[in-house]
């Protein structure tokens, strides 16, 4: 088979890399638009259940991925000037560079016999005639999604918060949160870390907080100053690394959760964020692209013709995916509701953090939840 690959991201990559696997004769070609070694973003997470099937599906591409990745077993919560709650957690997690994953992902695929074509933007699958299967994962913006974005039946929900992805040199030891009491509203940030030198910072808040604090307006220098003093305690005094726009406006954002009624369209298929989109404060945005990879990878090998085929993959990936995507948007609307929950005392609101997840959280009074959590907690201690 004759594989173009749109889009350098870990989904084309995973993808080239288990059908080479599974039949070193496929032609595949992966085109990336931007130069090699340039990518957004900071680092990403994946938890022990990806490292697992990583391991069963390429055991070298995993070796090398756990050895560039930092892990954590806990997570530190600061609640205000009110109190600093530590919670052991039962999975482990795990923290790597986003360059990091894609040039180990990248020099995998092409040690298997797989072309990565940098710097080479398709915007129509009209370019690539003569391939048999077109992979569209370039990411939410994807033009070729867009050019049948009808029979494809795509989705954009629009998140009420906004939020913007930073880095620092601040080294987290454990997967941290701090929530901040200003006079204009909570503000709220997420920390990880990915390396030895950097870690990665998601800052979020309400549009009014949003607003309030002049963040709407402030340039990408003047914003970070503001945040660094608004986090002080949990940076350690530690700068914030942003990534301006070529006016010096500062990165803020809606989160877009992309949905697809469709999957494929004749030969071509959609993967990863072209796909779908989860809302990032759960973690699995790239967990979800590589299974996406070894879902399609299956499906192709399964003995049926290519369309049967494709029609397979969206199937059973959709429903592969369905759990995930709820905890998605329970958790996103948890922080969307946060002051339902910031005035309880800290331990139940990190209780109930823990538990955003829960369909039923945002359907019970959050103390009585919270008693009920906490008593079924005591059942299963006992009973184990």
């Amino acid at each position: 088979m004759k594989v173009a690959c749109v889009g350098g991201g870990p989904a084309s990559l995973y993808f080239s890399i288990l059908m080479k696997l599974v039949d070193p004769s496929h032609d595949i070609t992966v085109y990336e638009r931007n130069p090699a070694g340039s990518t957004y973003g900071w680092g990403v997470t994946y938890w022990d259940e990806l490292l697992h099937d990583l391991h069963a599906a390429d055991p070298e591409s995993a070796r090398a991925i756990l050895e560039s990745s930092v892990r954590w077993d806990s997570w530190v919560a600061h609640v205000g000037d009110r109190a600093t709650v530590t919670v052991e957690s039962g999975d482990e997690g795990f923290g790597i560079g986003r360059h990091e994953l894609l040039g180990i992902l990248t020099q995998r695929a092409r040690s298997l016999g797989a072309r990565i074509e940098f710097e080479h933007e398709i915007a129509d699958e009209d370019e690539l005639a003569d391939a048999d299967l077109v992979v569209a994962g370039d990411g939410v913006n994807s033009a070729l999604r867009e050019r049948h974005a009808d029979h494809f039946g795509t989705e954009i929900a629009v998140g009420r918060n906004v939020y913007t992805w930073l880095g620092t040199t601040k080294i987290f030891d454990h997967f941290s949160f701090a929530f901040v009491e200003t006079a204009h509203g909570w503000i709220w940030c997420y920390g990880y870390g990915f390396g030895e030198h950097h870690s990665t910072c998601v800052i979020e808040c309400s549009p009014e907080t949003w607003r309030g604090l002049g963040l709407h307006e402030a340039n990408e220098a003047d914003g970070l100053s503001l945040l660094e003093k608004l986090f002080v305690d949990m940076l350690d005094g530690h700068p914030l690394i942003g990534r301006a726009h070529p006016d010096g406006s500062a990165h803020w954002l809606n989160f877009r959760t992309l949905t697809n009624r469709k999957w494929y369209h004749d030969n071509l298929v959609l993967l990863g964020d072209a796909a779908h989109t989860t809302h990032y404060s759960i973690g699995t945005g790239t967990a979800l692209a590589l299974g996406d990879a070894a879902f399609l990878v299956g499906a192709l090998h399964g003995g049926t013709p290519l369309q049967p085929a494709l029609a397979r993959y969206e199937r059973q990936r959709k429903a592969a995916i369905r759990p995930t995507q709820r905890s998605a948007r329970y958790s996103s609307q948890w922080y969307e509701n946060l002051s339902r929950y910031i005035d309880l005392p800290p331990s139940q609101v990190v209780a109930l953090l823990g538990q955003r997840h829960s369909r039923l959280l945002s359907r019970i009074p959050p103390r009585l939840y919270y008693r009920i959590d906490q008593a079924f907690g005591c059942l299963s201690s006992l009973r184990s």
